[in-house]
């Protein structure tokens, strides 16, 4: 039989077809309805058991080895952002305000191409593999309400393990693979303040009880409190990324407001931020009088990787492509990832695969994210063949303990 790298390079132009459809009409949030309905035409004729969500536009697709064994489960998110797109490429967004800044549009495609090629050997596959097409990764937390309606129980039974790919528009080149064991991206969570004072003219502060200052003191207090509070060895991040704060210059408002980004790396810091920036905050409040109002909003929690299963998908991919498109990230990264629900309920992996185009340098392409973030068709092959190697590969393999 061909190998799955040949296989894969046989599709890759339905693959690209299928990436360039998705980009073309980019879909934010949970409801994908053209998402999904092009995602159901690329498995329609597969020997899958397919189901769809309830509470999202979400897709499960169910692969019945023709023998017995465990279950694997892959996974592609499937949603855009807000962003309008600026690349100029000849598929890009026809759909103002919103596209694929992310590369979801990527991994969708991929993972319909692994269902194909582990389809066609549907009858050696000792096992099942679940295929988890999600909406809403993008802040939603999609993956743990597909979790909620059951994709990890799909088979019947809970999968063994469970891997992910994200293409990265920079920081590597076109084709490498890396990953780390642990920690592998940050829990992000949201601080929301609200400083209460006393309006008045602003040639009178002292008839007033200005929020202002106070507000100001809270954002650098915070930035004092991740060198001071905090290990360096196992870091946190606070950026405040909004402050809002009055209507004209000599009118002291009631209130001053400002929402700052949350990253960490241990279930630890997570717990000590959240109790030491209300600490903080409220202090600096009762210093100057002030009343404040402070609400913790938890996003996602950090996205951990098992030792075994990182190895084994590095060992894979090294296997696949050569060791020197199989990496190791020396540390983790301040980004977040919904894929960390699915990985406190199943031991696995997230990859991270370089799609930066060919002649662009890593260092300063525009990253994920950005408007004119590029994603070069030429990993589509690479990452379907890894997805499809990974669930060949475990469930060939005796259930790790």
């Amino acid at each position: 039989m061909t190998s799955i790298v040949d296989e894969a390079c046989a599709i890759a132009s339905d693959i690209a077809e299928l990436r360039h459809d998705i980009h073309r009409e980019p879909e934010i949030g949970l409801a994908l309805p053209r998402t999904q309905a092009k995602v159901l035409d690329a498995l329609a004729g597969l020997p899958l058991d397919i189901t769809t969500g309830q509470e999202l536009s979400s897709v499960t697709a169910v692969l019945r080895g023709g023998k017995p064994g465990p279950t694997v489960l892959l996974r592609g998110d499937m949603d855009a952002l807000p962003v309008t797109e600026a690349t100029g490429v000849p598929y890009a967004s026809k759909i103002d305000g919103s596209m694929h800044a992310c590369g979801h549009d990527l991994h969708t495609a991929m993972l319909a191409g692994a269902a194909r090629l582990l389809s066609a050997r549907q009858a050696e596959i000792a096992g099942n593999v679940i295929f988890m097409f999600q909406p809403g990764e993008e802040g939603l937390g999609g993956a743990k309400i597909m979790i909620g309606e059951g994709v990890l129980d799909a088979a019947g039974d809970r999968p063994v393990a469970a891997y992910g790919l994200h293409v990265l528009s920079d920081k590597d080149r076109a084709g490498v693979f890396s990953t780390r064991p642990g920690p592998m991206m940050a829990a992000t969570d949201t601080l929301h303040v609200t400083v209460r004072g006393r309006g008045g003219h602003a040639s009178r502060p002292h008839a007033s009880a200005d929020p202002i200052p106070a507000a100001c003191e809270m954002v650098m207090a915070l930035q004092t409190m991740v060198t001071r509070r905090f290990d360096v060895f196992d870091p946190v991040v606070i950026t405040v990324g909004t402050f809002h704060a009055g209507t004209i210059c000599n009118v002291i408002p009631d209130e001053a407001t400002f929402e700052a980004t949350v990253r960490s790396f241990s279930p630890r810091a997570r717990r000590s931020l959240e109790e030491e920036t209300a600490r903080i905050v409220s202090h600096v409040a009762q210093a100057h009088g002030l009343d404040v109002n402070v609400w913790w909003e938890r996003i996602y929690p950090v996205t951990a990787n098992d030792a075994r299963e990182c190895g084994f998908a590095q060992g894979c991919a090294a296997e696949l492509f050569g060791g020197e498109r199989a990496t190791t990230l020396a540390n983790p990264v301040p980004g977040a990832e919904d894929f960390s629900y699915v990985l406190q309920e199943v031991p696995g992996a997230f990859v991270f695969l370089g799609a930066c185009p060919p002649g662009t340098d890593p260092t300063t392409a525009p990253s994920n994210h950005s408007a004119r973030a590029v994603f070069d068709d030429s990993v589509l092959a690479d990452g379907t063949a890894l997805l499809g190697e990974l669930a060949l590969r475990r469930l060939a393999a005796q259930p790790q303990s």
